[in-house]
């Protein structure tokens, strides 16, 4: 069987995310106005078993595969830490192994990013990459569906990024110097990216310290929950981030058409106020769907039967 693993975003290159972008806009708008239980008419996956392991806790991750397998016509089948072995001690390797003879691909949600590697290096089928602490590209994927669906094309376009350094933005600069758009991210020196993750960029991300200098002319911004999952001393880095707000006020400062993304889950009154969540420049809610529309474009891939 050909496959390939899609643990960041590099590994599909560009010409690889441009079709993964054309078949999830395609196939959305095929299924248009259809139950969200129905399978697509190709089935293109029909008997395939996707397992999901997931290390940490998921709303959207865990929802859109699964109904990303199952609308391509296959099943999915979910493991969580806490009651399967992996949790007890089993290696990622023999886990890798045994899952291999089960299952048809493997998506991983998980903590430090060699395990990923451990399990792609393992395993004999398809493993995707549904988080770590250093990269989330099926993320970013539906935020490139989402921004390509409200008519702004990828090259030239300028993002601006607002607060934390944290792995989402570390898969957008990897998505700027594969896809040719400008990103410009202000954080606090504390939290920005190292030197490895800017290097993603190709020379098309850079870090700024004022938000508005960041969010100056830009068609995009972009901002992402200030502390995620298991991160300790929240009171100090909320102080640090807190300039760093995506308000109303921030907002006017980008293009008159400027659209706002978070990858939720959000904390309305930190990271970015209700008044822009919910504004007519937000686009969360498609941004959220896309998930499992993107999902289902990066299973075609990784099986070879896209780009």
């Amino acid at each position: 069987m050909k496959y390939r693993n899609f643990l960041n975003l590099s590994d599909a290159e560009a010409d690889g995310v441009a079709a993964m972008l054309t078949d999830a806009i395609e196939r959305k708008a095929a299924r248009a106005g259809w139950p969200k239980g129905q399978g697509d008419a190709d089935a293109p996956l029909a008997g395939r078993v996707l397992a999901m392991v997931f290390e940490k806790n998921s709303t959207r991750t865990r929802v859109s595969f699964d109904l990303a397998i199952r609308q391509l016509g296959g099943v999915p089948v979910i493991l969580d830490a806490g009651t399967s072995q992996l949790g007890r001690g089993e290696t990622v390797a023999d886990t890798a192994r045994v899952l291999s003879g089960y299952c048809d691909a493997i998506m991983v949600r998980t903590d430090d990013h060699a395990k990923l590697i451990e399990m792609a290096e393992y395993a004999s089928v398809p493993v995707i990459n549904g988080l770590t602490d250093d990269s989330h590209p099926c993320q970013i994927m539906a935020d490139l569906q989402t921004i390509v669906e409200s008519g702004k094309a990828l090259p030239g376009l300028k993002v601006a990024w607002l607060g934390d350094g944290n792995n989402v933005l570390a898969s957008f600069i990897e998505a700027a110097g594969l896809m040719q758009f400008e990103l410009v991210a202000a954080c606090p020196q504390r939290f920005a990216p190292g030197e490895a993750v800017m290097a993603l960029g190709q020379g098309r991300a850079r870090i700024v310290n004022d938000p508005a200098e960041a969010v100056a002319g830009a068609d995009i911004v972009v901002t992402d929950t200030w502390v995620s999952m298991g991160q300790d001393h929240a009171e100090a880095k909320l102080a640090a981030l807190m300039p760093f707000q995506v308000d109303a006020a921030l907002m006017a400062r980008a293009k008159a058409d400027a659209k706002f993304l978070h990858c939720l889950p959000a904390h309305r009154g930190e990271e970015a106020s209700a008044e822009v969540m919910d504004g007519p420049q937000s686009l969360i809610w498609a941004e959220a769907e896309n998930r499992l529309h993107a999902q289902k474009a990066v299973l075609r891939w990784c099986f070879g039967q896209i780009g």
